[in-house]
């Protein structure tokens, strides 16, 4: 892993695959480390022609730590905005600036644009980044995300419950414990399951990596005042792709179809007994629909540059 300074924060990333390749970055979900991306998926990536790169997100990991900032209350957050605070003053950031984060690691790298691709929160980031610098954006890959349309249904109470769950201590067992019983609500079904003791060595891995319960409060408040975007999808342009699971009861699929029928020609793909989650054994099937779309973007891009 490696370190650089990027919008005024440093963020720790790794990278995968050749450094002469097109970059493709990686952006995570809430509250998640960068250790989460299955190897699988990094790998595949890397061997499809990406140089591939994930990262923490500021607050998370071992990026850049908001200590000084107070997370406000979900409820405080939504009445100074109703009040008249504006959005940014209302929370020590937004999800805007995460997107700046994101699109500004894309310069350090060194890189003009990358492939984006966002799980959950981090799907709401690249569509931001989509929109606030498009130039730092090739393909677009929302995935399991919302549109932030307030019309689209809610995730299940149980699945709510689980987001927002907190241990009994922080230590890493009972971390492990609520990890394994969260993932039963809202992770995949049958044959893609991922097994209570791969989430069990995960979460106590990233827990010994690093621990952050503020930085994820702080993450929560970003999302809860970010304001909303859907109505400014239909100005995105990049080749994009969502995908999202049938079974997701925390993002409905009706999110995901949301986006794609806003984004102009934007390709969907609801895939059966996924939730909201990335279990090893839906990497095959994932790749098996990205690299394809890569593939054909990539090559459409070079034929209009030599146009």
């Amino acid at each position: 892993m490696a370190r650089i300074r990027a919008n005024g924060i440093e963020i720790e990333y790794e990278e995968t695959g050749s450094p002469n390749d097109p970059l493709m970055l990686l952006v995570s979900g809430f509250s998640g480390q960068l250790t989460r991306w299955p190897d699988a998926l990094k790998r595949g990536l890397a061997d499809a022609g990406r140089r591939v790169v994930c990262f923490d997100n500021r607050d998370i990991g071992l990026s850049t730590e908001f200590s000084g900032a107070v997370p406000p209350a979900p409820r405080d957050i939504v009445q100074a905005i109703s009040g008249g605070t504006p959005p940014e003053m209302a929370v020590p950031y937004l999800l805007n600036d995460m997107a700046d984060d994101a699109a500004a690691l894309v310069t350090a790298l060194g890189a003009d644009k990358a492939d984006v691709l966002g799980v959950s929160m981090g799907g709401m980031i690249v569509q931001l980044m989509a929109l606030n610098q498009p130039e730092r954006v090739r393909t677009l890959i929302p995935v399991m995300t919302t549109s932030s349309a307030p019309d689209l249904p809610r995730s299940t109470p149980e699945a709510q419950a689980a987001l927002t769950a907190v241990p009994e201590t922080r230590r890493a067992e009972a971390v492990a414990d609520l990890a394994v019983k969260s993932r039963r609500v809202i992770g995949s079904h049958d044959e893609i399951r991922a097994t209570d003791e791969a989430i069990r060595d995960q979460t106590i891995a990233d827990f010994n990596r690093s621990d952050r319960p503020m930085g994820v409060a702080r993450q929560y408040a970003a999302i809860v005042a970010q304001p909303s975007w859907y109505e400014r999808l239909g100005t995105i342009t990049q080749p994009t792709l969502v995908l999202h699971g049938a079974m997701d009861p925390l993002i409905r699929p009706e999110a995901g179809r949301d986006i794609a029928s806003r984004i102009p020609g934007a390709e969907l793909e609801v895939f059966e007994k996924w939730g909201h989650d990335l279990p090893d054994r839906i990497v095959p099937t994932l790749l098996n629909r990205i690299v394809p779309f890569l593939g054909r973007h990539l090559a459409d891009a070079a034929r209009a540059d030599i146009a």
